[in-house]
């Protein structure tokens, strides 16, 4: 993941933004409705997936977008990252659909994310599992906000 921030989005390690990173343990695998999923091989990792409860904050994005996001049954996809190598076979799909497995079974009915389109593959990839909400572009932003209908739960 501090590859992808390095590498990919330029932006280095920004504490506001990934603190969860830092301490994936607590909070993905103490902290109840959240998880992260990641594929390993050969014991490099080689793609994660996580999701956390709630939706997006405001600021930084828009508060009518958060308001909408905010009635508690909404699981946010976050750290969906694939090295470059390993990319366009699956694993990132495969991925997020355990994540939204995992949500449908904890009882979320929505999974939000947004994704910088800057990212080469990331919008045609969400485009390809989830709606477009919002597209911020035309506002200054590098972020285009999608949501996804979760299956219903088998609980």
């Amino acid at each position: 993941m501090l590859d992808t921030f390095y590498r990919e989005m330029g932006s280095g390690y920004v504490p506001e933004w990934h603190a969860d990173v830092i301490d994936l343990e607590r909070t993905y695998l103490r902290t109840p409705g959240q998880t992260l999923f990641v594929a390993d091989l050969g014991g490099e990792v080689v793609a994660t997936a996580g999701l956390r409860s709630g939706g997006p904050k405001s600021p930084p994005n828009p508060l009518w977008l958060a308001e909408h996001y905010a009635r508690g049954t909404t699981a946010q996809l976050v750290r969906t990252y694939v090295r470059p190598s390993h990319r366009r076979h699956g694993l990132a799909r495969a991925l997020v659909e355990k994540c939204c497995e995992f949500a449908a079974e904890v009882g979320y009915d929505t999974a939000y994310l947004h994704t910088n389109p800057e990212i080469d593959g990331a919008e045609p990839f969400w485009r390809s599992l989830a709606k477009e909400v919002h597209d911020a572009r035309g506002e200054g932003e590098a972020i285009v906000h999608f949501e996804i209908a979760l299956p219903t739960s088998r609980a």
